[in-house]
């Protein structure tokens, strides 16, 4: 049984605390990026710089090039968010924030590295402290950088501090936990005027709001209900004055699934729904759609064994199953490639209810990260134990 040394509340805290005052954005976490790389070079382990323009790759070799490696990943950027709290630890950034607790993230994967530094382990270690999770770039940059190679990885794990949940508890399942993000851009093009003389004009506004209420049936009518789906237009823009019927309307927005049917046939659905609309108005759409992630699956016996580690830390009926969310993760990227697991650790207060991910208010109940820590680093220690 390998013997770890306890948990660094204290500077776990202040770890986060000092993120939190510094959010930086997806490929600009250059402060984040040096504070990482300067603790695990400290720490003796393997630093590499500037992976995926702005993220960071550790290794402990503790298996001679020969054993089996695990790999553990933070995401470290921040939100275009101002943040509302009232608190010491407040963003020093106008208009960023740490609004999803990737500030937690990042300070847990130290705590990890930091106890395994001296630990004898049966095979490797890499952290992947990861830039860009919010805009669904970062993962296949890392990967694209060769994060799972040189040594290869043969598992991944990750956590997400949730203020769905009350501190305390876990939430862990095995199969799809979160959703595929696809990202849908819409121009319709008529044909500008007076707004007082509509018949003289082609007009893209009406057209756009005709196209927002069709894209809803696709949810309602051209999808399986027994498949979960998501379809939201949530930017809208045209015009410039009152009195003008402008020539170009523009739409965006995001399509949700766990996979299946809709998400194959999703592209094409949201296409033929817009230019077919726009063609009976007599005007056109151009539609651009982009794949961000697909959904977050969770291996069954990596997730199994996860959740017997979680069980020893919080209780048995504490770790919660069937959580599940249509919000993604790219952290998807790298469970298509290596089997792993991903658990949401509840961060809200225990007694009363947190704040919405993404909103001005978020904030989380600290304990979470003492939880957070010890749930990667036994999962790391059970894993290459098993392996070996």
């Amino acid at each position: 049984m390998i013997s770890l040394p306890p948990v660094d509340r204290a500077q776990l805290v202040a770890t986060r605390r000092d993120l939190h005052q510094h959010p930086e954005l997806g490929f600009e976490e250059r402060r984040t990026g040096a504070l990482v790389a300067e603790r695990l070079e400290r720490l003796g382990y393997t630093v590499k710089k500037g992976v995926a323009k702005t993220g960071v790759v550790a290794l402990r070799d503790g298996g001679g090039g020969t054993g089996r490696c695990v790999l553990i990943r933070a995401d470290m950027d921040g939100l275009p968010v101002e943040e509302a709290n009232d608190v010491p630890y407040r963003s020093r950034y106008p208009g960023k924030m740490h609004a999803c607790g990737h500030d937690g993230h990042v300070a847990i994967a130290l705590e990890v590295a930091r106890r395994l530094h001296t630990t004898a382990l049966p095979g490797s270690v890499k952290f992947a402290f990861q830039p860009a999770e919010e805009i669904s770039d970062g993962a296949e940059a890392m990967v694209r950088d060769g994060v799972l190679e040189a040594p290869t990885v043969h598992a991944a794990f990750g956590i997400h501090l949730w203020n769905d949940l009350p501190a305390g508890t876990i939430g862990l399942m095995p199969g799809s936990v979160m959703a595929s993000v696809d990202q849908f851009e819409i121009t319709i093009l008529g044909k500008g005027g007076h707004a007082a003389a509509p018949h003289q004009a082609i007009d893209p506004v009406l057209i756009a709001a005709h196209v927002v209420t069709g894209l809803q049936s696709l949810v309602s009518r051209r999808r399986n209900p027994f498949e979960e789906g998501v379809v939201s237009v949530t930017q809208v823009s045209a015009g410039h004055a009152f009195n003008v019927i402008p020539g170009r309307a523009d739409l965006r927005g995001t399509v949700r699934t766990f996979g299946g049917r809709f998400y194959e046939e999703a592209p094409q659905l949201v296409t033929d729904t817009a230019q077919g609309i726009a063609r009976a108005f007599g005007a056109t759409a151009e539609v651009r759609y982009r794949r961000l992630s697909k959904p977050l699956v969770n291996d069954p016996p990596m997730t199994e064994l996860m959740r017997s580690v979680g069980e020893e830390i919080v209780g048995k009926n504490r770790v919660i199953d069937g959580v599940r969310t249509m919000g993604g993760e790219d952290m998807s990227v790298y469970l298509a490639k290596v089997p792993g697991a991903f658990a949401f650790v509840g961060s809200a207060p225990p007694a009363g209810k947190g704040a919405p991910h993404h909103s001005p208010t978020f904030d989380i109940d600290e304990e979470s990260l003492t939880i957070g820590a010890e749930l990667l680093t036994r999962t790391v220690v059970r894993y290459l134990e098993a392996a070996g």
